[in-house]
């Protein structure tokens, strides 16, 4: 049994750290030209280029202000108007 349990324990303790290390937010830089790649080719309506344009310099501005997470945020947002 105590083997057993060790190797659950050590299950556990690698599911947490992979999820911990998968939940830190990717550098808002390399996000920002995701965004900017999938504008340039991405067919969208007037408004929805508006939205992700806006969604863009909204994460721009987080960005900036070193708050990777928000920026993130705002720009999976709008990948996910383009469908990405």
């Amino acid at each position: 049994m105590n083997k057993l349990s060790a190797a659950a324990g050590s299950l556990v303790l690698s599911v947490l750290m992979s999820t911990a290390t998968s939940a830190a937010p990717v550098p808002c830089e390399q996000m920002l030209d995701q965004v900017r790649s999938a504008l340039q080719t991405a067919k969208l309506s007037d408004a929805d280029r508006a939205k992700v344009v806006d969604l863009e310099n909204k994460g721009l501005e987080r960005c900036k202000a070193d708050d990777d997470t928000r920026a993130d945020e705002f720009f999976q947002q709008a990948l996910a108007l383009m469908g990405k």
